[in-house]
């Protein structure tokens, strides 16, 4: 994948972003970018940067005929994932203690599928995503016997 490392390399510098390091994770695919510069990265806006360039390579990946890769920039995929799961496990127990259908905030697709797989091993609860477009969201149910 040096050829999309290459490509993003270019492109970056390019942007005058500052000093970076590009790193590609084959086993996960996975395009890891770390800035140097926080400033660049304005915490409000990174989840649209994280988009944004994701987006790009995709279609960088589509054009070359490459395998889809996905962005990551100073870890924050990683620690959105962590913070889902664990926002999934925690609806799980609230669900068997309540006895209730927990619904939980909107979420992209992605995301989605991160709390639809994490709960996917549990016999005791079953999730469904409910709703349209941006206020699609995951509803965690306890299965009553």
């Amino acid at each position: 994948m040096s050829e999309i490392k290459t490509i993003f390399e270019k492109m970056l510098k390019l942007m005058s972003v500052g000093e970076f390091h590009v790193d590609v994770n084959e086993e996960n695919h996975r395009l890891i970018i770390f800035f140097e510069n926080e400033d660049f990265i304005i915490k409000k806006n990174l989840p649209f940067l994280v988009n944004d360039l994701n987006h790009i390579l995709q279609l960088i990946s589509k054009k070359s005929s490459l395998p889809p890769y996905f962005i990551d920039i100073n870890n924050y995929r990683l620690e959105r994932e962590k913070i889902i799961s664990e926002l999934a496990k925690a609806a799980a127990r609230k669900a068997i203690m309540t006895k209730s259908d927990i619904s939980l905030p909107a979420m992209n697709a992605y995301e989605r599928r991160i709390i639809h797989v994490e709960l996917s091993m549990r016999p005791d609860i079953k999730t469904e995503s409910e709703g349209l477009g941006q206020t699609r969201r995951v509803i965690v149910k306890p299965i009553l016997d």
